[in-house]
């Protein structure tokens, strides 16, 4: 062949199929140093009972159309579609029990469709929904499956179906499909609920369902079951907010105070939290951290969606509201390290992911587009702005356009984000999508920040997020590199945190230092805070301060407060400037005022996973 035809006809080929692998098997895109990816690894259709008696009919070929960019239907009438940019990543997560069992009763010539319990649940007539409804979820709460409704053949059939549908839109170097589904632990009306994703297609011929067991632990033995055989996954666990202090407990299920054996199966099998989403976001609560003025954001914490009906409530006495202790992930962290330092072992050391629960097979986390997750019980703007019912109910007012898995990569595949999940190298954001990286050292240059190969340098002689640091010989203390880089969709950057949580004295404390700020604004030297910039946002046009804040931030920053002596942990929160609220933008369609108990704008955000420093080598 003519040599100078060679190159064309290479480029030409790239361009057909971009998700071709390159030699020794690396696709496009390849970076050593790791690409920033986003994704959603919790997503609900139609073929999840609690999308499909909300009249969602779209399924999981229409969610990895969403997120390929691609306009799909809404139940709300009309398409719904993107509009800062597609996905990189995706997994569609419908829950396992009852799994396909009303989109199959959607079909007349369908058996699924002869039982009167789904007639009721998806036929026209709305009058016996609100009973079945309840039947259905009180067996939940129960965890007593209805017999009418259990098929596990159909289970089975739908199961096969997803995986071979994740597999047909998986385009390696472009575009990451993950097999998952959720496990619906709902105990007393608590929240315990799990999703879990497979590394590959290799995958069980059927899910392990909450009616199998809802106990945390077995799910967890069966996790570590098909890994024996070759089947990675791991568990997420989701809205901890919501779990009356039971997502991160000092006892196991059974009772009995968490040992060694439980903190390594549980950082085994769940090794990242989803702490933001619709339902709320799970980074702290006010109660908790008093001294954090950043804490009060996006809070919802009732029990568990109001599923439980009041005499429900009664009969197992389950609260209102949430316990905040044991409910978030700062509290986790704490509580980590108290038993490392009480007992040797931390179940605790997990990383950090958002992503958005919804119900509508399509992601709902852009402000300026959000069209709420829950059918037509949220279908439009009069009905996520109304609030609840005198005596109780949801109240979709107070969910949040949130939120984003994000991971630092070496390429968008299946194995290579998820390694990059299980070793912690991964990030949330509230929805827009901030890069931020995180490394810590003890021979990192001052000026590292400034580096041009500042990720070479911190890679090779540092630590990232989710990594462990352990104390120098000589009690040195470590340079943390702290890098974001706005959304270009969305505000300036304000700030950079890191918030810090150690032990003193046999009990775990916490503190936020601003590091770095925009317009030139330096931390003050006693409190640590760096003064507002002064960023505004127009309350009717959404048009913010370009003015004001950074498109790009960066430090190497050393604890003030450094003890050689004393355990700790450091994570990294990144601020936006103001931007209007999912809620101003729809009061603003509708011509009102926005809700006065509701936030008028909002600080978007990103969240990293943790460094552990340790003043010695820590078991496991």
């Amino acid at each position: 062949m003519n040599s100078r035809f060679v190159l064309p006809i290479a480029i030409l080929l790239a361009a057909l199929m971009p998700w071709t692998a390159l030699a020794g098997g690396k696709t496009p895109g390849f970076n050593p140093q790791r690409n920033a990816y986003f994704g959603d690894l919790h997503v609900h259709t139609g073929w999840s009972w609690d999308a499909a008696i909300f009249a969602v009919r779209t399924g999981p070929e229409d969610a990895y159309r969403f997120a390929e960019g691609q306009p799909i239907d809404f139940v709300g009438g009309g398409k719904i579609r993107l509009k800062h940019g597609k996905m990189d990543f995706y997994a569609v997560t419908d829950h396992a029990e009852y799994l396909g069992i009303l989109h199959r009763a959607q079909d007349p010539k369908d058996a699924m469709a002869r039982i009167p319990l789904t007639q009721q649940l998806v036929g026209p007539d709305k009058s016996k929904w609100i009973q079945a409804f309840r039947k259905v979820a009180d067996g939940y709460l129960r965890n007593a499956p209805l017999p009418e409704l259990s098929h596990p053949q159909v289970v089975r059939s739908a199961w096969k179906e997803m995986i071979a549908i994740a597999d047909r839109h998986y385009k390696p170097g472009e575009f990451t499909t993950f097999v998952g589904y959720e496990w619906t632990s709902t105990p007393a009306a608590q929240n315990l609920h799990r999703n879990v994703i497979f590394r590959g297609s290799r995958t069980p011929g059927a899910p392990f369902t909450a009616f199998d067991s809802d106990r945390p632990e077995d799910l967890w033995n069966w996790l570590d079951g098909l890994r024996a055989k070759g089947m990675e996954a791991m568990a997420i666990p989701h809205n901890p907010n919501m779990s009356n202090g039971l997502m991160f407990p000092l006892v196991t299920s059974a009772g009995k105070p968490v040992d060694a054996a439980w903190a390594e199966q549980r950082m085994r099998n769940e090794p990242i939290v989803e702490m933001t989403q619709v339902k709320g976001t799970s980074e702290t609560h006010p109660a908790l951290s008093p001294t954090d003025e950043w804490a009060d954001f996006e809070i919802f914490a009732q029990t568990f969606v109001g599923m439980a009906s009041e005499e429900m409530r009664k009969e197992m006495g389950t609260p209102l509201a949430s316990e905040p202790r044991g409910s978030y992930v700062r509290d986790a962290y704490k509580r980590g390290l108290e038993l490392q330092d009480q007992k040797g072992f931390n179940p605790y050391k997990f990383g950090m992911i958002g992503s958005t629960d919804t119900h509508n097979s399509a992601s709902c986390m852009e402000e300026d587009n959000y069209f709420s997750k829950l059918g037509i019980a949220t279908d439009t703007p009069q009905k996520r702005l109304a609030k609840p019912p005198p005596g109780g109910g949801v109240d979709f007012g107070k969910w949040s356009a949130s939120g984003l898995a994000a991971v630092w990569a070496e390429e968008n595949t299946r194995e290579a984000i998820y390694d990059a999940l299980r070793r912690k190298e991964c990030f949330a954001t509230t929805g827009t999508r901030i890069r931020v990286r995180f490394f810590a050292g003890y021979d990192f240059p001052k000026d590292l920040n400034k580096h041009r190969d500042m990720l070479k340098e911190a890679y090779k002689t540092g630590v990232p997020m989710g990594g462990d640091l352990i104390a120098h010989p000589k009690g040195k203390a470590p340079r943390f590199l702290v890098w974001a880089t706005r959304d270009p969709t969305s505000a300036p950057l304000q700030r950079i945190q890191i918030i810090k949580g150690w032990m003193e004295n046999g009990e775990a404390k916490e503190k936020v230092f601003d590091v770095v700020g925009s317009d030139g604004l330096k931390p003050d030297p006693v409190t640590y805070r760096i003064p507002d910039n002064g960023a505004t946002v127009d309350l009717k046009t959404g048009k913010w301060s370009e003015d004001k804040g950074a498109a790009e931030l960066s430090a190497v920053w050393t604890d003030p407060e450094f003890d050689p002596g004393q355990r700790a942990f450091y994570y990294v929160r990144v601020l936006e400037d103001p931007t209007l609220r999912w809620s101003t933008y729809d009061a603003n369609k509708l011509g009102i005022p926005p809700r006065a108990d509701l936030p008028k704008t909002i600080q978007e955000r990103a969240y990293t996973s943790p460094i552990w420093y340790s003043p010695r080598k820590e078991r496991g």
